[in-house]
């Protein structure tokens, strides 16, 4: 796994203060609208992954880039709330960023039993 949080050498301090003081409204708000609904959609999937890698042994790869997707939108919106990035975070779970990123290799064959002790 790899997280990359690029730094900026200069910060904007307006909207440093505007992020503090009213990030939690123009920024927290919409995102978390949507990942609400999104992220009831990733639970689904989780649970339906679980019993795929069960039977077949393998978790199927538009699901995995869905929830990798999913994690790195989650991950672009907290680090623009912790005042880490100095950017609007994108969208979706096919938005990107130029300052944060997620990778994650995916595994071409996962054990059954594994999935059952976790």
């Amino acid at each position: 796994m790899e997280f990359t949080v690029r730094r900026q050498e200069i910060y904007s301090r307006a909207e440093l203060l505007l992020r503090t003081i009213f990030g939690w409204i123009y920024i927290m708000v919409p995102h978390a609208f949507l990942q609400f609904f999104v992220g009831i959609w990733s639970g689904i999937l989780g649970f339906l992954a679980f019993w795929v890698v069960l039977f077949t042994g393998e978790y199927p790869e538009s699901w995995y880039s869905f929830q990798i997707g999913f994690m790195n939108w989650r991950l672009r919106v907290q680090a623009t709330l912790m005042n880490l990035v100095d950017e609007y975070p994108a969208f979706g779970v096919g938005g990107t960023s130029e300052s944060v990123h997620l990778a994650m290799e995916r595994p071409a064959q996962l054990s059954r039993g594994l999935v059952l002790l976790r």
